[in-house]
């Protein structure tokens, strides 16, 4: 594999779990909430995943990874949605809390040193044809199985965000509460949905972390996905397909630092490691300032 094919599959492969997480949370944030919790959900997510995976295997591990990931968004949903408490403190509340619950319960169920190499991983599933395409072949279609799950839901969500009644309700949501619900749309019923959907997906993101990529788990190695994968969606200006794009560029910033070591640059490790959050604060600050936000965002009654 050349460096340019390796630094590809490096950028898809760091994306994969971040386009995850920010796909739910343009979901999520497009309803009017915004989930700081998105963190917790990945946790629980890759501590749910290990679990199940090294039970029953590796779809299995994804099942229970959408399913932790699920728990956390229905604990956030009912502080934020039914009793209406503040949603970034609930959301932060909720992350400290599943950072702290399951490094005590691996730590319960595995022990200091944990039984991390036991995990079973998903194998590379190369498809016939596309994976022989020059250059981008291999990086794009020689990938784990819910690599290619995740191309399908793109357009998926793009077409149930703007070509369905659903997704309808869901950005009227977003822009007017008031006037959403005199439009007779069940406003906090869309929420909680799309709450629940931000979680599967958060959930799930943490299951490749494991099962696709480490496997095994580690304490904290969500690692501040879930508060990257928020700023990924104002950088990609709360559209699926800009937040997937958004994802790639940070992805492609933290493969840089392989290509860069590769080609023997003698600059200290540290650089590349900060790289990837200065180009999101950079990006920031040069966009942020540009892109309306739903108008709604983290209000009930406007």
């Amino acid at each position: 594999m050349s460096a340019v094919q390796a630094f590809l599959e490096g950028t898809i492969r760091t994306a994969t779990p971040l386009a995850f997480a920010a796909l739910g949370e343009t979901v999520v944030e497009r309803a009017g909430i915004i989930n700081i919790g998105l963190e917790g959900a990945i946790i629980a997510g890759a501590m749910g995943g290990f679990t199940a995976a090294g039970a029953a295997g590796t779809w299995a591990g994804f099942a229970g990874a959408g399913i932790a990931g699920l728990f956390v968004a229905v604990v956030f949903a009912f502080f934020a949605i039914r009793l209406r408490a503040d949603q970034i403190i609930t959301g932060t509340a909720i992350t400290l809390f599943f950072l702290g619950a399951t490094a005590t319960l691996y730590r319960q169920l595995y022990g200091v040193t944990g039984a991390a190499l036991t995990s079973p991983t998903m194998p590379v599933t190369p498809i016939p044809l596309l994976s022989s395409i020059p250059v981008i072949g291999q990086p794009l279609f020689a990938q784990p199985a819910i690599t290619y799950l995740l191309y399908v839901l793109i357009p998926c969500v793009w077409w149930c965000m703007y070509r369905t009644h659903f997704g309808l309700g869901l950005r009227a949501s977003g822009e007017s509460a008031k006037a959403a619900q005199a439009a007779g749309v069940p406003v906090s019923r869309i929420r909680f949905i799309a709450v629940l959907f931000g979680g599967l997906l958060g959930g799930i993101a943490g299951g490749v972390l494991v099962i696709a990529q480490a496997g095994s788990f580690a304490e904290g190695m969500s690692a501040g996905r879930g508060f990257i994968a928020i700023a990924v969606v104002v950088l990609g200006r709360w559209h699926p397909l800009g937040v997937v794009a958004a994802a790639l560029v940070f992805a492609a910033a933290s493969a840089l630092q392989y290509l860069f070591q590769a080609m023997g640059w003698n600059i200290p490790y540290q650089t590349f490691l900060a790289l990837p959050y200065v180009l999101t604060l950079l990006g920031l600050a040069g966009i942020a300032g540009k892109a309306t936000a739903p108008a709604a965002l983290g209000q009930w009654q406007s």
